[in-house]
């Protein structure tokens, strides 16, 4: 688990624009995944998981609850964006998921999260809204949006 730790962490680094403060600190993902309902996924570079020692160019964790999952973070490092792998690693969320029992995914995001593109795309429909709940960097408050697919 220490190298999918260091590996996740990696991408983080990359994939999070401070500005927003989304990223998670070691210590956070690290008692998330030590907590039996969190899953995860890494992908390389081509879309598949990788191999030891290998870096993850991208990764996503979930949280179980009984018949849903929430998607806590999602990310692909800058330099490989563009090329399916946010849509590969909520494909294969949603093949775990639904292997789990669950019969919905959820996420919450940032009401100008560029993301949301992909998202919509792969099934995740608005359900909801939290006005003012994230603060970015300059101290403006942001709505978040709450996202369900059915899976």
């Amino acid at each position: 688990m220490i190298d999918d730790l260091d590996r996740i962490m990696a991408v983080m680094q990359d994939a999070f624009d401070p500005h927003w403060g989304e990223a998670w600190n070691r210590r956070q993902v690290e008692s998330s995944l030590v907590t039996p309902t969190t899953h995860y996924r890494l992908l390389d570079a081509t879309g598949e998981t990788p191999a030891e020692g290998v870096d993850a160019a991208a990764f996503a964790m979930v949280r179980a609850a009984p018949g849903e999952e929430e998607l806590l973070l999602i990310a692909v490092h800058p330099d490989l964006r563009g090329r399916g792998l946010a849509g590969r690693l909520i494909e294969r969320l949603s093949e775990d998921a639904r292997a789990r029992g669950a019969e919905r995914l959820f996420l919450e995001m940032r009401e100008n999260n560029p993301a949301e593109t992909v998202y919509r795309r792969y099934g995740f429909e608005p359900i909801g809204r939290r006005p003012k709940y994230y603060t970015d960097g300059n101290g403006d408050k942001i709505d978040a949006i709450t996202f369900a697919k059915s899976l």
